[in-house]
């Protein structure tokens, strides 16, 4: 009998990169991620993203043509992957503010709303969470 191997989860593209303000980054991608936002972006022009919270899609990263979800003061902004801007909601954040998201890709539909619907494959986020010394250096990165 063979033992099953869970597979390692893929390396991001800036997994341990800073910002050019030397901030961890909240949220980078895998190169499968990135090369889907690229896909997705000549389609559909300029894409961003909005981490669901958890209504029709579940939990899942929804991508919009840029312009289709409106961003509010209910917002915060993590980062950008791809050339698309990452928001998720105030209230989430409160939550995931000690967490690196990592954007990856894997087999199945993609969330009703989100562009990558229908192609077999859907975004999909991978979470760790950061270490003493980077939660010292976010303090105060993403104003809430």
């Amino acid at each position: 009998m063979s033992e099953a191997v869970t597979p390692e989860p893929p390396e991001a593209a800036t997994a341990d990169h800073a910002g050019a303000d030397g901030t961890p980054l909240r949220v980078t991608a895998t190169p499968a991620a990135l090369a889907l936002i690229a896909e997705l972006r000549a389609e559909y022009g300029p894409v961003m993203f909005h981490q669901s919270g958890g209504c029709c899609d579940g939990s899942s990263p929804m991508c919009y043509p840029v312009g289709d979800f409106i961003i509010s003061d209910g917002d915060v902004r993590l980062g950008e992957v791809g050339c698309a801007e990452f928001f998720i909601s105030r209230s989430q954040f409160a939550v995931w503010r000690h967490t690196h998201i990592l954007l990856d890709v894997v087999p199945g539909r993609g969330g009703m709303f989100s562009l990558e619907n229908g192609r077999e494959k859907r975004f999909h986020i991978r979470s760790r969470l950061f270490s003493e010394a980077e939660n010292r250096a976010l303090e105060g990165a993403c104003r809430v």
